[in-house]
This record gives C-alpha cells, sequence and structure tokens, in this order.
C-alpha cells in the first residue's frame, strides 16, 4: 500500500489538520490530496509540518517506512532527510543556480529583486523522459494565475532547452517542475525552478484533463501519463 507525507510550512496538529496556514497552501493540499485518491485510491496520506518533518524521531519512523515523499514547500531545514534532499536544495539555492544558468547557458538571470519571474513552464519529468505542459502566466489578482499564455514558438523552444539542461545538471528525478522565468525584449530571463508543483499550478485546473498535481503523482508513482492531455513532446536539444 502506498504512503503519501506532505510536507508543508505551515502549522499541522496530530490528527493532521491544518492549523495555520495561508489559503493557497491549503488549495494546494487539497489538490495534491485529490490527485493522490484519484491514482491511487487505498493509499494513505498524512500531512505535517516541515518542523514536525525535521525532527529526530520522525526522521528515523519515515526513512524506515516506505513512503513517498511529497513537500509543497522549498523552506525545508538543512537536516531533512528523504530522498530529493539534494535537488530542494539545489533549488533552494538561487545564487547558485542563476550563476550556473548565466555562465553554462548564457540565459540573463534575475538579480535580487529585478527581472523577477512572471511565467511558469511545467515541466514533467517521467521515467520515460521529458513533457511539458503549457506556460502560466500571473494574473491581474494576487495568486491568482492563468494558463495558457500565448509564447513566441523561437523563445519556447529555447525555453524547453533551458529546462532540459537544468533537469540533467540537478540529476533530477521523476516528479512535476515548475520553471519560473521573465520575458523582456524577447530574451528569456531565469529567475528560479521549482521542485513540485507550486502554487501557479494551481492554474492546471481550469486547463488541462489531468491537473499537474495529479501529474505530480503520477510522476513520483511511476504511473503512466494520459496520452490524452495536452502535454507537448521533450524538444530536442540542439
Amino acid at each position: 500500500m502506498e504512503k503519501a507525507l506532505i510536507i508543508i510550512n505551515a502549522e499541522v496538529n496530530e490528527e493532521g489538520k491544518i492549523i495555520s496556514a495561508s489559503p493557497v497552501t491549503e488549495r494546494m493540499v487539497i489538490a495534491l490530496k485529490r490527485g493522490i485518491y484519484a491514482n491511487s485510491p487505498d493509499a494513505i496520506v498524512e500531512t505535517i509540518s516541515a518542523g514536525s518533518f525535521a525532527s529526530k524521531s520522525n526522521r528515523i519512523a519515515y526513512k524506515e517506512s516506505n513512503t513517498i515523499y511529497c513537500p509543497l514547500t522549498i523552506q525545508l531545514p538543512d537536516y531533512c532527510d528523504f530522498p530529493s534532499k539534494a535537488i530542494y536544495s539545489a533549488c533552494k539555492d538561487l545564487y547558485r543556480r542563476r550563476h550556473w544558468v548565466e555562465k553554462n547557458l548564457g540565459y540573463k538571470i534575475s538579480v535580487g529583486d529585478s527581472w523577477l519571474g512572471n511565467l511558469w513552464l511545467p515541466i514533467l519529468l517521467t521515467d520515460k523522459g521529458l513533457l511539458f505542459a503549457d506556460i502560466i502566466g500571473e494574473g491581474a489578482i494576487p495568486n491568482y494565475y492563468e494558463q495558457p499564455i500565448d509564447f513566441p514558438t523561437k523563445q519556447r523552444q529555447s525555453l524547453y532547452r533551458l529546462g532540459a539542461n537544468l533537469l540533467e545538471e540537478l540529476s533530477a528525478t521523476p516528479a512535476v517542475y515548475l520553471l519560473q522565468f521573465s520575458l523582456h525584449d524577447h530574451e528569456i530571463i531565469f529567475d528560479r525552478l521549482w521542485p513540485f508543483p507550486a502554487a501557479p499550478a494551481l492554474a492546471s485546473f481550469r486547463n488541462q484533463r489531468a491537473d499537474l498535481f495529479d501529474h505530480h503523482w503520477r510522476c513520483l508513482t511511476g504511473k503512466a501519463i494520459l496520452k490524452s492531455d495536452d502535454l507537448k513532446p521533450k524538444m530536442p536539444i540542439l
């Protein structure tokens, strides 16, 4: 039987009920749980805070169990131990990630609070390769996102190459990733990479047959991605 451990940056009581969290975090947890139960009806799902997960007793208990880790936050203590720890740590280190992209791939990057990304490319890393979903954009209302966003074909191919190279450099494991970026004067400005379906992924409920949280669970568990979904195959890296 599959067991899912959802880790969030919020307070959770002993019964797994969220005590204090942003409305967006609560929506993300609900979305992921719905995706889990849709694909694994018998799964055991537990929601805990990052602080609880970091405790010594929990680290030992979870390490010894057959648990699928589903952090929905990048704010995890450095001493947290789970299979994707190195990937989460690398994505959290914005300076190194941006510097690597600028130095090795030649893209412009966000600097401090300048050119912060307002666009997101969902990347599905499955056990069979990469798939890309439609680009998500920031709406006029805070925490409201729109999908799909029109994007020039030439820049789209460059964006796909950026995403593919980033995941390859990180030795990324199957999951749904969000590549955050902006576009200035037809140039892609890299901001950061999220190793899970962050808040913008909520826009996928209004567009795709299967949302990005559903896809995230499928990727984590090696389940097939539906061929009928509106996804794009991996572009060749030239």
